[in-house]
């Protein structure tokens, strides 16, 4: 029988991304629900090809466009963040792909968890946000969490039952910036941010991995989902995208996961696990390889990523605070409302002055997005 999935993000890089290995094994898998915020357009394209139960665009103001596109199809069309959260609820569905971007990920995730759904994780911010909440939620409902982002498939496939891990090698390709100065910094366009050097990805995400905030919330991601301390979450700057990661074993042996940077594998891995499926596309081919390079990253020039350590410490709302402040600030700098810069200057500031807590329910982290946002804006 055919797994179901629920896709919520599937007009997002991840989503067309996913909905390529489901062509691919449409043998085994099925795109059953899909989902989109704002673009109406694709999802109707990907809802006409995958005919799924149901679609979802998020934004209400999208609905009739959606609705009279499908009314000659027998597919649900539904709208709003609510409809998000009951989708995923649907006893056919197996599998819910969480890759919807930011914040707003966190409530549909959780509600596909007490619905016992197994979920593949895209959504980083998810864990960077309420990692205690969503662990402890699912282990009560007993529902896996298998990561989808390169850097934690790569450990996952890398990890081994019963061996404790001493040291987990996240590697990091640096973005386009490692090699510039701060001065130069000053000065980078949003352009420029957004020329990621090896892989094709949305454009929050490639901001993100410029100022490596990105891997600053992978450290926090990693934390929750492999049980270690942050100590023990090694950045490594590595160009070449070959390594996606590695793990570092009490015996001194590392163990680490090479391939192209391709983010189909992970997805299907994710999916299929713990089988593994053919998957087309290009292959690693050691002999073409000429470095392979490692560095460490440089924290005074990119500062995100010591403040999200920095987050992770303090522990409670604080990577919740991050989280709002970055998506703020990432945004104002797409929109050319702030320099490269200032992304950091304002998380730094947002961290100080949004209160802190312990407390790890979800009113607390809805209450602190708000207030984190709030604050933020006023910064810009």
């Amino acid at each position: 029988m055919k797994k179901k999935i629920c896709i919520l993000g599937s007009t997002g890089s991840i989503g067309t991304q996913a909905l390529d290995v489901i062509q691919q094994h449409d043998d085994l898998y099925e795109a059953y629900v899909l989902t989109a915020y704002n673009n109406a357009d694709l999802l109707i394209q990907q809802a006409r090809r995958f005919q799924p139960e149901a679609v979802v665009i998020a934004k209400e103001s999208n609905y009739p466009i959606v609705k009279e596109a499908m009314a000659d199809l027998p597919i649900k069309v539904y709208t709003g963040a609510e409809a998000l959260c009951q989708v995923v609820q649907d006893d056919n569905v197996d599998i819910v792909l969480a890759s919807m971007v930011g914040f707003a990920g966190l409530e549909p995730t959780i509600a596909a968890i007490k619905a016992k759904k197994a979920i593949a994780l895209a959504n980083k911010e998810t864990l960077v946000v309420a990692g205690d909440l969503i662990t402890r939620l699912a282990n009560e409902h007993q529902v896996p969490i298998l990561p989808v982002d390169s850097e934690h498939s790569a450990i996952f496939q890398c990890i081994e039952p019963g061996n404790k891990i001493d040291k987990i090698l996240l590697t990091c390709s640096g973005g386009p910036f490692r090699h510039f100065t701060k001065e130069q910094l000053a000065h980078v366009t949003k352009d420029d941010a957004l020329a990621h050097p090896t892989w094709n990805m949305g454009a929050k995400i490639t901001i993100d991995s410029a100022t490596l905030m990105n891997k600053g919330f992978e450290v926090i991601e990693a934390k929750w989902l492999f049980g270690v301390t942050p100590d023990k979450i090694q950045v490594v700057v590595h160009p070449q995208s070959v390594i996606h990661s590695a793990v570092q074993f009490e015996d001194g042996a590392v163990k680490a996961q090479l391939g192209v940077p391709d983010m189909r594998l992970p997805i299907q891995y994710a999916f299929s696990y713990p089988r593994r499926l053919p998957l087309s596309g290009d292959r690693l081919d050691l002999f073409k390889l000429k470095d392979l390079t490692f560095e460490q990253p440089d924290t005074n020039r990119f500062r995100c990523l010591s403040l999200a350590y920095e987050s992770i410490r303090q522990g409670g709302n604080m990577p919740c605070i991050v989280n709002a402040a970055n998506e703020v600030a990432n945004r104002a700098f797409i929109e050319d409302k702030i320099g490269f810069e200032r992304i950091a200057d304002i998380i730094e500031d947002t961290m100080v002055h949004v209160d802190h807590t312990l407390d790890s329910t979800l009113s607390t982290y809805l209450a602190t997005d708000r207030e984190a946002r709030r604050y933020a804006s006023t910064l810009l």
